[in-house]
């Protein structure tokens, strides 16, 4: 849940201070976890602690934030070494992070703690009373927001008698395997606009062009995240009413798996969809509403005959299009891949239970 902070300019630089040395500490943890191979909290405690204490004068227990948060994003996937912008999301708990009533909150920061207002809605007063644990600083567009995290009581997970198969695409965003399709029609229109807009207004480049763009900043990403509100709320509510378990693609490094299948002329289109968020928000929906969620080997769904079993690259007819060579049975290529992924092997539970 978002809250606004309404600084005052020395806090404000107090605050953006913080968050560049926190976020530069990060990257040299990363350097360091990449080098030495480990996600250890522990380990990298020991060799990198002293430094940051040092030489980027973070306080002790935001040094001990900071090296988690490296920790976990090589974590994820140790082939590469992140890296963090200077303004990405800080992270604070309740050691160094406390609300004063329901108007200000205390922050810690390079020069001690502020004492920070912040503005709030009816939605945001009437939750305040679950927030638990950590929350992430953001810097938003000039503007500090304070993104906490509420506590929600999960319901227990329903026995899946059957499993919806999702498959993730690009003129389609999704299909599952009871044929309905997410058109991605609306998501390319939009992205089409704004980028040909974007293009006009850095050509122009006055001044109120550059207001423009800035205004212009974030719309299409919102539009996206909206677009994939609604596709995971309709998958996991069907999902729910029907007593089934969802299966998807392992979607790791699918940007890499698939850039040499993607036409050239959709290439833009490819790298602009939000995989990774629509999966995320698949996963906090199926785990609100007590629905099993799995991955499955993305390999040969969509060369693989959803009737016969016959798996070969002709049965591809078009990107669009499936015709199987050895039994003749044709349908859309993206319902006959979500089928396919409705039986694979379970790969990975992300939310636990039993799918079949």
């Amino acid at each position: 849940m978002l809250l606004k902070l309404v600084p005052t300019e020395e806090q404000h630089h107090a605050l953006l201070d913080t968050m560049h040395a926190f976020n530069q500490a990060a990257n040299y943890v990363a350097e360091v976890a990449f080098a030495e191979h480990t996600a250890n909290k522990f380990v990298l405690q020991r060799l990198v602690y002293g430094e940051l204490r040092t030489t980027y004068q973070l306080p002790s227990q935001v040094a001990i934030r900071c090296i988690s948060k490296a920790s976990e994003a090589y974590k994820r996937d140790k082939s590469i070494q992140p890296t963090f912008r200077p303004e990405g999301a800080m992270v604070y708990d309740e050691r160094v992070m406390s609300f004063k009533g329901l108007t200000h909150v205390s922050l810690l920061t390079l020069t001690g703690r502020v004492l920070v207002p912040f503005r709030m809605g009816g939605y945001q007063s009437v939750r305040m009373d679950r927030i638990k644990g950590q929350a992430d600083l953001i810097y938003r567009n000039g503007q500090c927001y304070l993104a906490v995290t509420l506590e929600v009581a999960v319901p227990p997970l329903g026995e899946a008698t059957a499993t919806l198969g999702v498959d993730l695409g690009i003129v389609n965003l999704a299909t599952d395997s009871e044929g309905e399709t997410f058109s991605g029609e609306a998501v390319e229109k939009n992205r089409k606009r704004h980028h040909a807009l974007r293009q006009r207004l850095q050509k122009r480049g006055t001044k109120s062009a550059k207001r423009h763009l800035k205004r212009l900043s974030g719309k299409e990403a919102r539009f996206k995240r909206n677009t994939n509100h609604v596709i995971s709320q309709r998958i996991v509510q069907k999902a729910k009413a029907k007593s089934l378990g969802i299966a998807i693609e392992e979607l790791r490094h699918i940007r890499s798996r698939t850039d040499s299948t993607v036409r050239r002329s959709q290439r833009n289109r490819h790298t602009s969809w939000a995989f990774g968020q629509l999966r995320s928000f698949l996963e906090y929906k199926a785990r609100l509403a007590g629905v099993p969620l799995h991955t499955i080997d993305p390999r040969h769904t969509s060369r693989t005959c959803s009737v016969c079993g016959h798996c070969e690259k002709a049965n591809r007819q078009s990107q669009a299009s499936f015709k199987c060579v050895h039994c003749g049975f044709a349908a859309p290529a993206d319902w006959n891949a979500s089928v396919n992924i409705s039986r694979a092997a379970v790969k990975r539970l992300i939310v636990g239970g039993r799918a079949h």
